[in-house]
């Protein structure tokens, strides 16, 4: 009669076995793994400006700017207001056939290049480092705006995916409704534009060059049914780095993230890194600075500012001005879509006396270039202009040394220089010109941001 215990080499085979089993679950197949190959290499995308193929001037593409981001800061401003009013009175269950829409902020100034479904179908994008949700316009629409490149119809996708209430994206939803066990979702971005339709879920491809390609399975994004769309015609939807469970980095689980802006007023393209921070040659140490956390806006990248120097000039300002108050307001975010910086009035109101101070012209008083301060350029060739040879804003443990160019805008036509700033009430902004040829990395894991002063169309 055989023993009912195994012999030794039954017992050696069992052992490798369990061996084998353990090893498997420490270490995901070649597939599921492919889904974090971003941590191993950084994938590269382009980034092209809203304005790029427009021919305008500097000037004329820094006006068009100021447009969006000044409806981009009453949206900010909206939201934050929203979330002290929500946060101060009790919540109230919502019916399954109740949809409310929160407002964001959407429309931002660069655009990136996606393939969604299985087999890949490529589409152009807004980034936008301001919200969450990841959408794009969906087949069969009832009611779509004019984009660029065919609309996405899942019935083609072998990967596409229809996500139930119950899945933990649908819970991330600030609002949801639900239909036959699908997950609705209507976003508005306060300017009458919004994106309304239901969670699905896709393979997502990223990489232009097919040999430096990353498909991930199972992203979460609005499938849009009905969208209008003003100021995204040019692209087929947005896609959200925020910090929200929703956003793309949040999906990736990849902690880092970095992009580099070229001048807008250049043709070179700007570039996204997902994955670990790019290696720049000659690179001195990173300017390292803590991420703020701020519980009513928890999607935003907020900032310690401490203060602001123009020239050698340290300006006389409170850090308090720049804290984030007890309701919400305040505090200074990181931007990518809002093209110049706001601060709130009493920092700007001295940076803009400090900056007349050492200018050696004279005001340009004109509502004609939508910036507050202008100066009018000598006539005389042989007349020297002087500004402030630098802009310093101060962060916790990082000096962000800023050279003219990143915030002095000149239009010869109208022979003029202007300060691409402006003043805000309340929140404050870095935007993206002051951002321009610096390495922005994001960790979200550790909580900081870095800056890395580099040209971007060398990387």
């Amino acid at each position: 009669m055989a023993s009912p215990f195994p012999s030794s080499s039954s017992s050696s085979l069992f052992t490798l076995v369990a061996l084998f089993v353990l090893l498997f679950l420490v270490h995901p197949s070649s597939s599921t793994s492919r889904s974090r190959a971003l941590i191993r290499s950084p994938i590269r995308l382009n980034l092209h400006h809203v304005d790029s193929a427009k021919n305008l001037t500097k000037l004329e593409r820094l006006q068009h700017g100021i447009k969006r981001g000044e409806a981009r800061l009453q949206r900010f401003n909206s939201m934050i207001l929203a979330a002290s009013s929500s946060s101060s009175s009790s919540s109230i269950p919502q019916s399954s056939d109740q949809l409310e829409a929160p407002v964001y902020a959407g429309r931002g100034a660069y655009l990136l290049t996606l393939s969604i479904g299985t087999p890949p179908k490529s589409y152009p994008a807004v980034l936008d480092t301001g919200s969450d949700l990841i959408w794009t316009q969906c087949k069969p629409c009832s009611q779509c705006y004019n984009q660029p490149t065919p609309i996405f119809d899942p019935k083609y996708s072998s990967s596409f995916s229809k996500l139930s209430c119950s899945s933990n994206l649908c819970s991330a939803l600030p609002s949801s409704s639900c239909h036959k066990n699908t997950c609705n979702y209507l976003y508005s971005y306060g300017d009458y534009s919004f994106t309304k339709g239901f969670l699905a879920s896709e393979t997502f491809t990223f990489g232009e060059d097919k040999k430096d390609q990353a498909s991930v399975k199972n992203i979460g994004f609005g499938c849009g049914e009905d969208n209008e769309g003003d100021g995204l015609d040019q692209a087929s939807g947005l896609v959200g780095l925020g910090r929200g469970p929703l956003s793309l980095v949040s999906q990736l689980e990849e902690p880092k993230f970095s992009y580099c802006l070229t001048s807008m007023d250049e043709s070179a393209t700007s570039t996204l890194f997902l994955g670990s921070f790019p290696h720049v040659k000659g690179s001195k140490e990173l300017l390292t600075t803590p991420l703020l956390q701020n519980p009513a806006l928890s999607s935003f990248y907020y900032l310690p500012l401490e203060g602001i120097s123009v020239g050698e000039t340290r300006l006389d300002i409170d850090k308090s001005v720049f804290y984030i108050k007890e309701d919400g307001s305040g505090g200074v975010i990181i931007d990518s879509g809002t093209t110049i910086s706001y601060l709130e009035q009493e920092a700007y109101e001295a940076l803009k006396n400090e900056f007349i101070s050492q200018t050696n012209l004279p005001v340009y008083v004109s509502d004609s270039t939508g910036l507050d301060l202008c100066f009018a350029l000598p006539s005389d060739s042989s007349s020297q202009a002087k500004f402030p040879s630098k802009l310093v804003f101060h962060f916790t443990g990082a000096d962000l040394e800023l050279p003219t160019q990143n915030f002095m805008v000149a239009d010869s036509s109208s022979n003029v220089a202007c300060l691409a700033m402006g003043a805000s009430s309340g929140l404050s902004i870095l935007g993206n010109i002051q951002q321009q040829n610096v390495l922005v990395n994001y960790d979200v894991q550790m909580q900081t941001v870095s800056f890395d002063p580099t040209q971007c169309d060398a990387l």
